[in-house]
């Protein structure tokens, strides 16, 4: 099939590159300092694997990137997946998706399919399709909305092989177009209302953003009465009507913007129809409170901060990725450096800081030299090779082996050494 991507940012260029690496003739469009990027071969977030299967996709023929809207009218769907820009607020530019899918739409043939996978607010597939309506001079465009549901680190298998896809409809007969499209890499899909599909991807991010801030309620309650929240852990994804695969595991409180952004659509949705949600108000405030783990900590056992050395080990928002933005380590370490800490950091995949975190901290060539005469570590981001660091390594380059690991990445590593003080979300001073 021939197939238009619109949007490339993580979303856009995983969904370009499988899908041409799956045999569609794929146009990925989007703006000119984007593309030129891309065209070198260079990925706008670390994702393992992609720039390689984009690069084979290209020298097959399959995948061509553009600015040109013009050449739309050859494609018989344009799947839409522009990053949907959030503040720290949470607060999302959905005019931003919404203006840029406006403009592409006069230059698509008469019938063509138009798949929206952006994270927008549960009605804006009809907005669209309204516009059209009173727009288009009465050429059919027709609409379908599918929410993505790729992981960082693990886009390419998600997309290749997932568990589900969802997918929403108008008009049955989209179906075995969308089916068609999707025959590659899976026949599991669930069919749908646009609007139900839409309100699945609010459903889901909100259930995830709740289960995070329940276990972190729960461990917050064990570290006062010496219960330890890992087992709490265990106790409930052993009930089969809970399970092992809940996302239940107390740590850190979720950053970046994707469960809040649908937290905070359903909340203002749920405003705006006098349908007010009080849980997702309690798991917003909740996970704000959790943010502040390592603040609450962190003086209650080093004490005064002002003048002490704390390393960062892990910068980037998930392991397997380079990207930086909304990371609880990059929050941390400002914090820090606001109370007078010296921060130092490393992260495998981290050259070079921004401009504006420079100032923050000294970013490190390697785990050791980050670790060199701290006062403190924090484990912020759960690299696998964080792993193989030995206890050795924390007692002989820290002036005090003390360990803030809030998800118990280091827990088998280096937890149990009697050395090294270990502090963990939902245990206190010594895991034994």
């Amino acid at each position: 099939m021939k197939v238009a991507v619109a949007g490339l940012w993580h979303l856009g260029t995983v969904t370009a590159a499988c899908l041409a690496s799956r045999g569609h003739d794929v146009i990925a469009i989007d703006e000119p300092v984007v593309v030129d990027r891309l065209r070198q071969n260079l990925m706008p977030v670390a994702e393992p694997g992609l720039g390689e299967l984009a690069a084979r996709a290209e020298i097959a023929g399959r995948l061509a990137y553009t600015t040109d809207a013009a050449t739309l009218a050859a494609v018989g769907i344009l799947w839409v997946c522009y990053d949907t820009p959030v503040d720290e607020s949470d607060v999302a530019d959905t005019e931003y998706v919404v203006n840029r899918t406006l403009a592409l739409l006069p230059h698509l043939a008469t019938g063509a399919l138009v798949l929206i996978s952006s994270q927008l607010p549960v009605g804006t597939t009809a907005r669209l399709e309204s516009h059209w309506r009173r727009n288009g001079c009465g050429r059919e465009l027709r609409f379908a909305y599918s929410p993505e549901n790729l992981r960082l680190g693990k886009a390419i298998e998600v997309f290749t092989n997932p568990d589900r896809v969802v997918v929403g409809v108008r008009d049955g007969r989209d179906r075995d177009t969308i089916a068609a499209l999707l025959s590659p890499f899976t026949d599991r899909i669930e069919w749908m209302s646009v609007e139900s599909a839409e309100m699945t991807k609010h459903a889901l991010n909100a259930f995830l953003a709740t289960s995070v801030t329940f276990i972190n309620d729960i461990a917050a309650v064990c570290e006062k009465v010496g219960a330890d929240a890992e087992e709490v852990e265990r106790g409930l994804k052993t009930d089969v009507r809970i399970g092992s695969r809940a996302y239940l595991h107390p740590g850190s409180a979720f950053a970046g913007g994707t469960l809040a952004r649908d937290v905070s659509f359903l909340l203002a949705i749920g405003q705006e129809k006098g349908a007010p949600s009080h849980l997702l108000s309690g798991v917003r405030e909740s996970n704000a409170f959790h943010k502040s783990w390592l603040s609450r900590r962190a003086p209650e056992i080093v004490g005064e901060l002002a003048g002490r050395r704390i390393a960062i080990l892990g910068l980037a928002y998930k392991p397997g990725t380079d990207t930086l933005r909304r990371s609880g380590a990059v929050e941390a370490a400002t914090w820090l450096h606001r109370h007078g800490v010296d921060v130092s950091a490393f992260d495998p995949a981290i050259r070079a800081l921004p401009s504006d975190l420079a100032p923050a901290l000294s970013l490190c060539g390697s785990a050791a030299a980050a670790l060199r005469g701290a006062d403190a570590v924090l484990i912020a981001t759960p690299w696998p090779e964080f792993r193989d660091l030995s206890p050795d390594l924390f007692v002989r380059e820290m002036r005090q082996p003390l360990v803030f690991d809030p998800g118990r990445h280091l827990q088998s590593a280096i937890g149990a050494d009697r050395r090294i003080r270990y502090f963990a979300v939902g245990r206190g001073d010594r895991i034994p």
